[in-house]
């Protein structure tokens, strides 16, 4: 998503959230207080706002970057839309065990902060947590992969894959040094990045550079493919950039990344932009191209963007198809995604034999997450 896009995506969103919030008030204070905090959620709601669409005005006069505003941003959007949520289950609840009315606080016994401050108490925890904390939490991954009749030169073949980074705002070329090296020190074979990692003008190209001087520290080298993003971002250039380098780019094509007499190879497709049922068609024809490259019973790996690629991973005999895209969804529970967008939204999908795998990302235009912190995804090939 664009940046300006998500600016008023993000302003929208804010409005509905806000009229809710407003609402949610009155349901768990009584009618002075359900005024006075009113009053401050519109002033910090108008503030912000405001601070969002004079941002040209706002950055030239006082030392601060679009993305901390656009953080601050979505902590308050988070964390209204956080106390939304819980006051609708603390309703649903009271209604549940057969209650009326709002949802119960004894005010006589001065019970305010153990009962009707525990809602905005626990939102602004859960805002200021998913918005400062775990959106930077990196977790590491390991995946064991059976594969029947592996070659032995395959054995312990270890791949790292990395996604949808999203240089800018949000993540900068320092934090983004810090997860190569953090990727490399786990000696992994090769490294795979799965699109949407060069996200901003102003960073792609020494971006690019950077992820280039890491190309020895892989043994089988560093292998991409676009995202969606990419095509976004003066195309153009960051292909140039990467031409220039050691990294391998893969569009609709396959390659070997071992030699000998049983190499392992990976197949790489672009992102397909059609929509409807010519979604599914220029998918298909991708996938095809990619592997019209790969010899009969190779040891293939897929790597896409989009996770549906996954079905045409497992159409194609690859042993394993690794993605992202979806950022795993960023919101979830118990390991689950809140709210699944995709067919396949996050970890391991297992289709017919295949494997398949979601990355959660790395980064995101949206700075929050909340059971869905980003990963560095470690694949080690064993024999079945």
């Amino acid at each position: 998503m664009k940046p300006v896009s998500f600016i008023w995506v993000l302003c929208g969103l804010m409005v509905v959230v806000f009229l809710l919030h407003w609402l949610a008030l009155r349901q768990v204070f009584p009618e002075r207080w359900a005024r006075r905090l009113q009053r401050l959620s519109l002033t910090v709601f108008l503030l912000t706002g405001l601070g969002i669409m004079l941002r040209s005005y706002v950055f030239r006069y006082f030392p601060v970057s679009p993305g901390v505003l656009l953080q601050a941003a979505v902590i308050v959007f988070v964390t209204e839309a956080l106390f939304v949520l819980l006051v609708a289950l603390g309703v649903l609840w009271q209604r549940l065990v057969g209650l009326r009315g709002p949802v119960r606080v004894d005010w006589g016994r001065r019970r305010l902060l153990r009962h009707a401050a525990a809602y905005p108490a626990l939102a602004l925890a859960g805002g200021l947590y998913g918005g400062l904390y775990e959106k930077s939490a990196t977790v590491v991954r390991e995946h064991i992969l059976p594969v029947a009749e592996l070659p032995a030169a395959l054995r312990g073949f270890r791949i790292a894959q990395l996604s949808d980074v999203h240089l800018g705002w949000f993540f900068t070329l320092e934090d983004y040094r810090q997860l190569l090296e953090r990727t490399a020190a786990g000696a992994p074979d090769a490294l795979v990045l799965t699109g949407d990692i060069f996200d901003d003008d102003a960073l792609n190209e020494r971006a690019v550079a950077l992820t280039a001087q890491y190309v020895a520290r892989f043994p089988q080298g560093i292998w991409y493919i676009y995202g969606n993003h990419e095509h976004m971002r003066n195309f153009p250039a960051i292909r140039a950039a990467l031409q220039e380098t050691q990294i391998h780019l893969l569009v609709n094509e396959a390659a070997a990344v071992t030699t000998g007499e049983q190499p392992l190879f990976f197949a790489g497709v672009d992102y397909p932009f059609a929509r409807g049922e010519a979604f599914a068609a220029q998918r298909r024809a991708f996938a095809a191209q990619a592997f019209a490259g790969v010899p009969q019973g190779a040891v293939t790996v897929l790597l896409a963007h989009h996770p549906e690629f996954i079905d045409d991973g497992a159409a194609h005999g690859a042993v394993l198809t690794l993605t992202g895209h979806t950022h795993g969804c960023q919101v979830g529970v118990f390991g689950m995604p809140l709210l699944p967008m995709f067919k396949y939204n996050r970890g391991l999908v297992h289709a017919g034999g295949h494997t398949g795998y979601v990355h959660s990302g790395n980064g995101s235009w949206f700075p929050c997450r909340i059971g869905c912190p980003p990963e560095i995804a470690y694949f080690t090939l064993r024999r079945a």
